[in-house]
């Protein structure tokens, strides 16, 4: 993560360094990405790059925690209205919001995309961190199964699986076409399919 340096910036420098990381990485895989062009679009000197972070994959770290930081709070606000809401509900709610957030954002989704398509140990690694929203899926689907709304059987794990691969593929054609409505009458189909194989009526 950033070095005390870094955060004794102001908030205009923190954020020009933060907007050409991401202008790069979205544009790069990270092993192909170079410190160099994030200087340039940032208008800092090299040295005092690593003044502020240790290398290309503390900034990337440092990035990819704000961006979390911004989706959590988006979907943490979608949660709090219905905190009842079942899986399917809140699920489809969330990629509703989640994609009109990512259509502000397209660098965001173009960062999820080149993240999917690298295969590089660091990257790998990092991967982990978003099972933790896998994990949370997981949660919510065994929290309806206690509730008698999903079928005892039924393994989350493989269901949140699913839906991950299935809608990866749709995310990336809504990175083609730039479409909010077909992305989501595409997955409210797909969940609409798990849901009738799943839930007990």
């Amino acid at each position: 993560m950033p070095k005390d340096t870094f955060y004794n910036l102001s908030d205009e420098k923190k954020r020009k360094i933060f907007d050409a990381a991401v202008q790069e990485f979205s544009a790069r895989r990270f092993g192909e990405a170079s410190i160099n062009q994030i200087i340039k679009a940032a208008g800092i000197p090299r040295g005092s790059f690593y003044q502020y972070f240790e290398d290309k994959e503390d900034l990337y770290l440092y990035m990819f925690a704000e961006i979390g930081a911004e989706k959590q709070a988006v979907i943490g606000q979608v949660e709090a209205l219905n905190p009842e809401a079942d899986f399917f509900e809140a699920y489809q709610h969330n990629m509703k919001i989640l994609l009109e957030w990512s259509k502000k954002k397209p660098e965001y989704n173009q960062l999820g995309l080149l993240m999917e398509m690298d295969d590089s140990e660091f990257i790998n690694k990092l991967r982990g961190v978003t099972n933790q929203y896998f994990a949370r899926m997981s949660e919510l689907i065994e929290r309806d199964k206690r509730r008698g709304l999903i079928k005892p059987e039924t393994n989350s794990e493989v269901v949140v699986d699913m839906i991950y691969s299935i809608n990866m593929h749709y995310i990336k054609e809504y990175y083609r076409t730039g479409s909010v409505e077909d992305m989501l009458r595409k997955i409210n189909e797909v969940m609409k399919t798990i849901k009738d194989g799943i839930i007990i009526r």
